[in-house]
């Protein structure tokens, strides 16, 4: 298959993780005056703790920085202590969810929380009932990529992920090498552009060359200021999930204005 034919407008996403308190989103408040000084060619999110969804929200940045929530629960409501359904981030303001992010996959052991794809895909599912577009997250440990099984693992991820129906109306893929986020290595860009493509790929096979060519692909594996530029520039790469450097205006300013338009 060849890379898209349509273009593709680029998102850059922030995920603030376990990170922020109130005080934080005057960082916001510096981003957007920032990029307000800058031109640039693709769409802003960011991805707050459930408790800042919506005072995120209530900073009325509109569509320049769109507000998301970090994960959501399967149901709709119902016995379950803890945790936020997507109709609470919809409520809340949220446009956006992370599922499947590479740390709530991880073993508990590891101190992670076991999610199994089955999983994630009850939460795109959940997603899409409210009303939330998904960052559905698919990627392979650094022992999986040395054992060769990196397509087989990236593969059934989403296979398993991914509901009956999607569109890029309300999916975009992120592609997060787990050994490359918060390590400081870095999937090269050759690297990142031969796993788009496989996923490109395979969504075309599963949901038509239409979808293919229409959903976005962001990479999510230490995008910094330095190196942003050459992995926007592969043809498959539609922008990224970015961790610690969207703490930064700076930083992530300088990210999101390096994205290919």
């Amino acid at each position: 298959m060849t890379a898209p034919t349509k273009k593709i407008k680029p998102l850059v996403a922030g995920n603030w993780k376990m990170h922020g308190t109130g005080s934080h989103l005057r960082e916001l408040g510096r981003l957007n005056t920032s990029l307000s000084k800058h031109k640039f060619g693709c769409d802003v999110a960011v991805c707050v703790p459930a408790t800042l969804v919506h005072r995120l929200s209530a900073m009325k940045f509109g569509a320049k920085i769109m507000t998301g929530g970090q994960d959501c629960h399967g149901a709709q409501k119902g016995a379950h202590t803890g945790d936020v359904s997507a109709d609470m981030l919809k409520d809340a303001g949220a446009k956006w969810v992370i599922v499947g992010h590479s740390e709530r996959r991880a073993e508990v052991k590891r101190g992670g929380h076991g999610e199994t794809s089955k999983l994630v895909r009850e939460k795109v599912l959940a997603a899409q009932m409210a009303g939330l577009r998904s960052i559905v997250c698919v990627g392979e440990t650094l022992a999986e990529r040395k054992s060769g099984d990196t397509l087989k693992v990236v593969g059934a991820q989403l296979r398993q992920s991914l509901p009956d129906t999607c569109s890029a109306g309300d999916i975009v893929i992120a592609y997060e090498p787990v050994w490359a986020i918060g390590t400081g290595e870095t999937a090269s860009p050759a690297q990142a552009q031969e796993m788009h493509a496989f996923i490109r790929n395979l969504i075309s096979k599963a949901y038509g060359e239409v979808v293919g060519n229409s959903i976005s692909i962001l990479y999510g594996g230490s995008v910094k200021p330095a190196n942003a530029e050459e992995i926007f520039s592969k043809a498959d790469v539609d922008g990224g999930l970015i961790g610690g450097a969207s703490l930064k205006s700076a930083d992530f300013t300088a990210i999101v204005t390096a994205s290919k338009s």
